[in-house]
């Protein structure tokens, strides 16, 4: 008896392996996942979009505008061209503004640029509570600057403010302060370092923490002294940091603001009045938007030099 045989199979062929795509369905599609990155990273840039265009673009444009025209608030503008620049050269406090705003920066600079970057020195070489002293030294720039130029304001009082009555605990002679023309600049010098040098003391310290420690160990060997360590290995280390800020400060100061409108009122003898503090005068108690304005383009041309300058070093290797 034969037993029934299996019918033959044939071996198996290999699974169809599909075609090449068609080039141009390939190239597309990472094409489309970059235009789908883009599209996503547009989006969430479209909020801050519409805020700077609303709330910097816009009055800076309208500004500009102004700056040529007769404007009232409710009244329909008058095109005068260069009448405003022209009646705000008349200006007797115009050159004073400038002046005060330029001596208040120069000033700034010699104190409020060298303290921070002293004390940086000093908190960097401290071995025990940092912490602490980094909050001590950062405290006044979360005060709100209103409150900051009140407590100053009650500080610097002739009669029976806190820097007079120390000044007669050490016997010595008491000062007007902003009620001097001769000192009222420079008090509000020191309460803009007081209220603002605690974020520059950080990054300050920040950049000196970043110094490799085999520099001082080397000058050390070498014989330098603290000053030689300072001035032949730390500034040099720094030297883009300082001015960095220096340009900054130069930029923030000459916007100086706060204090002269709540201390002195740009007094005594218009010894305060500074441009931020003309243009507030011009726009609120003149109703003299065009003029306001014009001084705004001036200041604003100003700044821009300074602004293209910190660009330009900013995009540099160094």
């Amino acid at each position: 008896m034969k037993t029934a045989q299996a019918p033959h199979r044939s071996a198996a062929a290999p699974p169809a392996t599909p075609g090449p795509r068609p080039a141009g369905r390939a190239a597309a599609a990472p094409l489309r996942r970059r235009l789908s990155h883009q599209a996503r990273a547009y989006g969430f840039l479209v909020g801050g979009l519409i805020c700077f265009a609303l709330f910097s673009w816009y009055p800076a444009i309208r500004a500009v505008i102004i700056a040529f025209q007769k404007y009232t608030p409710g009244s329909a503008p008058e095109w005068v061209g260069t009448a405003n620049f022209t009646h705000v050269f008349d200006d007797p406090e115009f050159g004073a503004a400038w002046r005060n705003t330029l001596t208040f920066t120069l000033i700034a600079l010699l104190i409020g640029f060298a303290v921070p970057f002293v004390m940086a020195l000093v908190l960097n070489e401290l071995r025990h509570a940092k912490a602490f002293f980094r909050v001590v030294v950062y405290l006044p720039v979360m005060i709100p600057p209103v409150v900051s130029a009140l407590l100053w304001k009650w500080f610097y009082d002739p009669g029976a403010g806190l820097a007079n009555e120390a000044l007669r605990f050490l016997h010595l002679p008491t000062s007007n302060w902003t009620n001097g023309a001769d000192t009222a600049l420079l008090s509000l010098v020191i309460v803009a370092t007081w209220a603002n040098m605690g974020g520059t003391v950080l990054i300050y310290l920040a950049a000196l923490q970043g110094i490799p420690g085999e520099l001082y160990e080397a000058a050390e060997l070498d014989g330098a002294n603290i000053w030689q360590r300072v001035r032949h290995v730390t500034v040099p280390q720094t030297r883009f940091i300082i001015l960095m800020l220096m340009l900054l400060q130069i930029i923030a100061t000459m916007q100086v603001f706060t204090e002269p409108f709540v201390i002195t009122g740009g007094g005594p003898e218009n010894s305060t009045v500074t441009i931020l503090y003309l243009i507030y005068k011009y726009a609120f108690l003149y109703n003299d938007f065009g003029g306001a304005c014009a001084l705004s383009v001036m200041l604003l041309i100003v700044l821009s030099l300074f602004s293209a300058l910190y660009l330009r070093l900013t995009r540099t290797d160094d």
